[in-house]
Formats: structure tokens, sequence, C-alpha cells
């Protein structure tokens, strides 16, 4: 008789109380398969897979200690979230992550009430986790707020501003420090593990309580000395001085993998009466998966992978990406020119700039999670002459934008920024598209913004915002690859707000800024099957405009259509603007703009996101067909529907 193999353990998870209903020693086991089951999933969509793997155990603890969702568990930028959405009833969904609608990536409010703060842009947790810990204290609800920070997010100053008030919270805040980087502490061993649970033990507390008291009566002196004894004796075992500082119970560092320290631990900060504390786990990315252990990156993020081999899926051949044609033509720009720097927010990679620090070293800084100081170091650099490319994802400068506006166009200085994933951007969604830069940046004085419309434009782009001196210069770029062409070997140096004409027409005019200019060319070209002779253009600058280019389109021809790949109020608003103040519209014409959809796009491939924004070319030649209001009849028989 054979033995029947047993029902794993994870089959009877299907939300934290069932987790909650299992005995500590059967923990282990659901952990390694919490694991696999991630590993498996993350074979089938691709996805973030080393920081997920890094935290299995500290998820599965964090919902076995804690009343979840009553206490609100916050995870810090979400790359860390499959363990947590397999354990949150949708494990049945797992396999749809970042698909077309399938689950989100990164925690989504709407997804969960497991998920009760949406995260995708670092460093915020503590803060979101304070706002629900001090609201349930003014309540009188039970609740804590918990937040799970990296160490890589302790880089950023809105962490540290959060800490500063945390003292409002009492003991409704738990800070855990998820440290996968050996990067704050030495390596844990048995004796900081054993003085962890030590300190964090209600026992303990209770004994500091009544020795605090005590001193309180000790003369001034005495009572001062008492005090500093304490934190610099915790500080030296455990390294938390900081955090005292800061206002926090500082408890660790412990094993991020070993249960059996984590989980005592865990409810010893639960149930303590001090103020808010912070948890030091010490945890290894890419945890029990060999090849992300071994990964450079500890496979941050992959494609689809055989889960036996760890072969990830190769991207087909083809032109290459416009982040490594960035690259190129700004290390070739830097050769020519040793004032020429860049700078990266803990993105060297997936700027390309990692490719420029090892050519130039001496000239490439990354800063960490820190956009606003990138933005106003990028400002005194260029204030003392050099010329910094601040080289940021679209989504990211968002987080900068009062220093973009302050400390750089007010003071007119030439920091040129590089725009990277401008546009839709695909599996990440809405969290991580680029779609604002234009509507943010073309609204102030003194700036220039460019956005290339394929690859040769993007060279050209870069040469000219490193000959531009006068003032701060932006070039916008998409994910993804170009459309192969080949690029040039001396680029060439842009008139400042002059388009250029791609096709002439005469009774049509689109004009394209960026990347949707491929598909303008395929309108126009469906356009002239109609008899409706169509010109592009390439207008190339959305600030300045080419007012005199906008002018003779405006005014020689019947209809006109802007496109871009951007909110409202970006090229279409300016377009209008010029028109409606020369009077332009006054005979008739008529000018429709296309734009990015009013709402938040959710993840999809991106042919479908614009497909699903309106913005391919049977969509431009529908928005003609309705401005010239031919009838219906004759739109459906070119396929397009009006």
């Amino acid at each position: 008789m054979t033995d029947q193999p047993e029902t794993p353990l994870l089959d009877q998870v299907r939300e934290p109380a069932d987790l909650r209903k299992l005995a500590p020693g059967q923990l282990r086991q659901l952990a390694d398969e919490l694991r696999a089951e991630t590993i498996a999933a993350v074979g089938v969509t691709g996805g973030h897979l080393g920081s997920g793997l890094g935290v299995v155990e500290l998820t599965t603890a964090i919902h076995y200690v804690f009343n979840t969702p009553e206490d609100r568990l916050v995870w810090d930028v979400g790359h860390q979230c499959y363990p947590h959405k397999i354990l949150t009833g949708r494990r049945d969904r797992i396999r749809t992550l970042r698909q077309g609608g399938g689950l989100s990536g990164f925690t989504k409010r709407s997804e969960s009430e497991y998920d009760p703060f949406g995260a995708a842009h670092s460093s915020t947790s503590i803060s979101a986790a304070l706002g629900f810990a001090v609201a349930n204290k003014l309540a009188g609800t039970p609740g804590k707020g918990i937040a799970v920070i990296g160490d890589g997010a302790m880089s950023a100053g809105m962490a540290y501003e959060a800490m500063n008030n945390a003292e409002q919270a009492g003991n409704r805040l738990i800070v855990i420090l998820n440290d996968n980087d050996m990067s704050i502490a030495p390596p844990v061993g048995g004796l900081s593990a054993y003085l962890a649970r030590l300190v964090s033990s209600r026992e303990f507390l209770g004994l500091r309580d009544v020795l605090k008291k005590l001193a309180r009566k000790l003369p001034r002196p005495l009572h001062h000395a008492a005090k500093k004894t304490d934190e610099f004796a915790r500080g030296m075992a455990m390294g938390g001085t900081l955090f005292e500082e800061l206002g926090f119970y500082y408890v660790g560092p412990i094993d991020g993998h070993n249960l059996d320290q984590l989980i005592p631990v865990l409810e010893n900060v639960r149930d303590a009466a001090e103020g808010p504390c912070l948890v030091h786990v010490v945890t290894v990315k890419g945890k029990g998966y060999g090849p992300a252990e071994a990964a450079a990156d500890k496979y941050h993020g992959v494609q689809k992978f055989n889960v036996v081999t760890g072969e990830q899926d190769k991207a087909p051949a083809g032109p290459p990406s416009y982040t490594n044609v960035f690259a190129k033509a700004l290390m070739a720009e830097a050769a020519r020119d040793e004032k020429i720097l860049a700078i990266t927010a803990a993105m060297p990679s997936g700027t390309g700039l990692d490719k420029f620090q090892q050519a130039f070293p001496d000239r490439c800084f990354d800063v960490g999670i820190a956009e606003q100081h990138a933005v106003t170091f990028a400002a005194g650099l260029a204030a003392q002459g050099m010329r910094p490319f601040t080289t940021i994802y679209s989504t990211f400068l968002q987080r900068a934008y009062d220093q973009v506006v302050h400390d750089v166009a007010i003071q007119n200085l030439p920091v040129r920024f590089a725009i990277d994933r401008a546009g839709l951007v695909g599996a990440d969604g809405s969290t991580h598209a680029g779609s604002f830069d234009v509507t943010y940046l073309a609204t102030l004085p003194n700036f220039v913004v460019m956005a290339a419309a394929d690859e040769v434009e993007l060279v050209h782009m870069i040469h000219t915002a490193a000959c531009h001196d006068s003032g701060p210069i932006a070039v916008r770029y998409p994910r993804g690859n170009g459309i192969g062409l080949a690029l040039p070997e001396t680029p060439e140096r842009l008139e400042i707000g002059k388009g250029r004409i791609v096709r002439e027409g005469k009774k049509v005019a689109i004009l394209s800024l960026g990347t949707r200019l491929a598909e303008a060319l395929k309108a126009a070209d469906a356009l002239d099957a109609r008899g409706l002779s169509t010109t592009v253009a390439d207008l190339r600058f959305a600030k300045p405009l080419d007012e005199a280019l906008i002018r003779k389109l405006l005014t020689t021809h019947e209809v006109a259509v802007t496109v871009e790949e951007g909110a409202i109020g970006g090229l279409g608003a300016h377009v209008l603007t010029l028109a409606s103040d020369e009077g332009l519209t006054d005979a008739g014409l008529k000018i429709r703009t296309m734009r990015l959809p009013d709402v938040f796009q959710d993840q999809d491939k991106p042919e479908k996101q614009y497909d699903e924004a309106r913005l391919n070319a049977p969509h431009i030649v529908e928005t003609v067909l309705a401005a010239l209001r031919h009838n219906s009849a004759g739109v459906e028989e070119a396929g397009v529907r009006a």
C-alpha cells in the first residue's frame, strides 16, 4: 500500500484567516509551496520575481501574526507583492499578472480589500501606513498600520519625513525594513536574533518602562545619562540609533527567512505598548531559486522563463530600443564634450546609463530614489557651467515637479531632461505610463520640449539638447524598439521650435508629435486612397511651437488633426490656443485633437493600449472623416466606423 500524497497546505489557504488556522510548525512547508507557486506563475507571465521571492517568509509571517485586512498592510513600491496576492484570495488569477484584464503587477485598491493602498512608486508606504494608524487611533477602532519598505526605498527623503511624524500614531504603526542588500546591517547571526527577540518582548519593554519612570525621579544629570546609556547600548548592539532618534523603537536585525525568529518578534511587536516600532529584517533577493540568486539583478524583472532552467524567453530580434539609442547618442556627445554629465535616480540599467557609467565613471551619478535631489543637483551643475542630462522615466519625473519649476525653469538653467518611457508602457500599467510630461513641462516658461518620432530623430534631439545652453530642454521617447532606421553617424542640430513636413497634401493636415508619426502616415495612405489629399507634419517641438508652419497648415487645409501620445493639455491644447488667439478658426476651419483619453488605462500590450486610446491609423481616419461630415455609409465602406 502506497502513502497518499498530502494535500498541499497552500490549497487550504484561500485567505489569511485560513493561514492563521495552521500550526506554527506548518508554516515552513507553506512558505516553500508559496515560493514554488510564485516562481511557476511568473514563469508564465513574466514580471518582478526576485523581490517577491525575498519576502515569501516575511509575507507568510505578517499575515499569520497580524489581523489583515483590519490591520492595514502597505507594501512599498509593490514589486514584491505577488506572494501577498496569492495568500489573499487571488491565487486563481495569479497567472494573469500584468496581462490585459488581469491582476495588476502592483498593489491596487480596486483589486482587493487586502490592498488598502495602491503603490508602484517608491517610498510612500510609511506615510500611508501612518495615515491608517492615526485614523484608527482617532476613531477609536482597532487596526494597525504596517509598512514594508526596502532599504533602497529608504534613500528617498519622503520615508524620513513620514518617520519624523510617526510618534502621533503611538503603537499602532509598525515599519518593517526589508534589507536585502546588506546596506545597513552587518551579517545576521544567532546573537543578534536573540537580542531582537529579547528587546521586543513584553517583559523587556515592561522592565524598560519601569526603569524609565524610575530614571525620571533621579537628578536630571543622572536621568539624562541613563537614557543615553540605554540608547547607546542598543544602538551598538543592533544599529538602531538613527531610528531611535526619529522616535521609533528599533528591533533587529533578524533573519527574514527564519520563521522561528520572525513569528515571535512580530508577535511581540504586535502586542507592544511602546510607540511606533521598526523591525529590521535581512533577506536575500531571489531567495530559494538558484537562477535568481546567481543573477546579477536577482531576476528583479524577467520575461517569461523556463522554471526548470531559469532561461528567459528572448525577445525577437529587431531594431535597438529607444533607451539603447539614447545611451549610444549620449556617449557620443560625452566623447565630444567633457562637460556632458549624466544623472539617474536609481535606474541606471533602465535608462541605459549603465553603459554611460562604464564609459565615463566620473561623469555619471546615481543619486538613488531621490528624483527631487536629482533635478536640483543638475540645476547646481548647470549653474556652474556643466551640461547635465537628467535621465528619468516620465512617470518618476512627476515626483520632482516643484524642483523642475522652482530650481530649473524660474532660473532658466540649461538642465537637459531625457524622459524615458514616454507614452503608454504596456504591462506596468497606469502607474508607470508617461502620460503627462508634455502637459506639465510645456506649460512652463523658458522650457523647450521635444518628442522624437523615431530613433533618428532621437539622435538629433540628444545632440540638439547637448548644444542648447540658453535654458532647460527636454526630449521624450517611448519604451520599446525603434522602427529600424539606420542611425546617423553625424547628428544634426535642430533649429529650436521648427517642425518638418513629412508628406505634402492639400485637403487634410495631420500634425503629429512623437512616435504616432508612423500611424499618421498610415492614415494618410488611407485618406489619399479616398481622394483626400493629406499633409503629414512632424512638429518635433511641443514648445516652442512652429507657429509659422502651424499657421500655414491651418489656413491651407480644410481639416487639421493633432495627434500625440499624451494627456489633454499638451500639443493639441497649445495648437488650439494659437488658432484661437489668431482667429484662424473664424473661416470655418475644422480642428480636431487626438490624445490619450482622460482615464488611467490598465495594463495590456502597448498596441492594444493605443487601440483602446483610439490613437492608431484607423482612428485618425475616422476623426478626419467625421470632421468632414462624410456620411456613415461612406465611412463603413472603408472599414472604419464613424
